[in-house]
């Protein structure tokens, strides 16, 4: 009996993390006061703006620079922003960002970096990346 739960101590410490990698939850982006909340949609994560700055002053502020002109009319508030993310526990990759600031959808990852941080990174091609770590809201 001690042997085997050695064994499994011993299994974890090499294979799992230091962390839980539950990255479901709502997180603080560190530009335009942004909250997203990430859940598993399928077998992908996803994610949806649930507020902002802009979205605070005007709850039915338009995704207006969408280069899409057909999608301009919809409003940012509960905007998914975030799909297609696959892998984990701890990585995420080939899902795509959705910028509201400029209207364009990048390439994406994300990394958890702890319970409490992630570090999302949008690509046009890279090394044309930008990245930023968003905190956990709890």
């Amino acid at each position: 009996m001690i042997r085997t739960v050695l064994i499994a101590a011993a299994f974890a410490a090499v294979s799992g993390s230091a962390f839980a990698a539950d990255v479901t939850g709502l997180w603080a982006t560190p530009t335009n006061g942004g909250q997203v909340e990430i859940a598993r949609c399928g077998n992908s994560l996803c994610g949806k703006l649930v507020t902002s700055t802009r979205i605070k002053e005007d709850p039915t502020v338009k995704d207006a620079k969408n280069k899409d002109e057909a999608q301009r009319g919809r409003t940012l508030k509960n905007l998914q922003m975030l799909y297609d993310f696959s892998g984990g526990p701890t990585k995420w990759t080939g899902g795509k960002v959705y910028n509201p600031d400029d209207g364009g959808t990048y390439s994406g990852t994300i990394e958890q970096l702890s319970d409490n941080k992630l570090k999302l990174k949008g690509c046009i091609v890279a090394p044309f990346c930008k990245t930023q770590v968003w905190n956990r809201i709890k």
